[in-house]
């Protein structure tokens, strides 16, 4: 993990990993996707990560937070998370009800300016301004959003379980949603060098806040005339940096050396440990 020689290519808040960490990384990424799709039933998605701003207003990303994205010179964004592609994938449409849930998820490199989290987390693995992600959409009728909540809330827990990592699951006061949201969990894994929960993924209800901007509604299944808005969801499911954080400091060994979970060795070879 090398934050000096990332700093001299890149500026702060960015890391190069290598080696056994950087494979630990690709193995999260493989363990997580084959979860979502084989067990829970997730559509993968590979996109790009450049969008147009209207992609950015549909999600609420804009106008609110147009100062922690990246702009190119020819009017796109780098995406912040793969939310904002997901998503849009309903926008001007109407889909069949009977169709709905309709479950997405992709892995993206996630890219943020923090404008607006000077001298939080400067250094080490927590915050950065590129990070990798693996992310859970959901699209439903307006009936089934709260338990798609609850299901999609498990399938992270299911994620952390597997990894035997400590964590706990609040529930959000509305002052501290997002812009679009209506209902959040935030889950939190502990790190026992800061000696507290950080959270690693966050889960949202977004009702039809979304629908509305971007125009994706869905037909009823008793009479095809009425349209209604869909609801969307999204959820982390993990922020690979923060996981890996998360796996050194708690499968660490008296030697400095870090035991990989059993669920990721047999995406590394069968490898048992991370030697120091």
């Amino acid at each position: 993990m090398d934050f000096e020689q990332a700093a001299k290519i890149s500026g702060s808040r960015f890391a190069i990993l290598k080696g056994q960490l950087a494979r630990l990384g690709r193995a999260l990424i493989n363990f997580m996707l084959e979860m979502h799709v084989n067990e829970f039933g997730y559509t993968e998605v590979y996109h790009p990560a450049l969008v147009k701003n209207e992609a950015m207003y549909n999600v609420g990303q804009l106008p609110k937070f147009s100062d922690d994205s990246y702009l190119t010179t020819d009017e796109l964004r780098l995406i912040p998370t793969s939310e904002v592609f997901l998503t849009s994938l309903v926008a001007d449409k109407i889909v069949e009800e009977k169709e709905l849930p309709i479950r997405f998820t992709a892995y993206s490199e996630c890219f943020r300016k923090e404008a607006g989290s000077a001298g939080r987390d400067t250094r080490g693995m927590i915050r950065q301004h590129q990070f990798g992600k693996v992310e859970l959409v959901s699209i439903t009728a307006e009936d089934q959003s709260n338990d798609e909540l609850e299901r999609m809330t498990s399938v992270v827990e299911e994620i952390l379980k597997k990894l035997e990592l400590p964590y706990r699951v609040m529930l959000l006061c509305s002052g501290d949603m997002g812009f679009a949201a209506q209902r959040t969990y935030d889950i939190e894994v502990w790190l026992p060098e800061q000696n507290k929960y950080r959270e690693i993924s966050s889960c949202s209800n977004c009702g039809a806040f979304q629908a509305r901007r971007m125009n994706a509604k869905y037909s009823s299944e008793t009479d095809k005339k009425i349209k209604k808005y869909v609801h969307t969801l999204n959820g982390t499911a993990l922020a690979i940096g923060r996981t890996i954080v998360a796996i050194m400091e708690n499968y660490q060994n008296s030697d400095g050396s870090i035991a990989i979970p059993n669920v990721l060795q047999k995406y590394m070879s069968n490898d048992t440990v991370i030697s120091k």
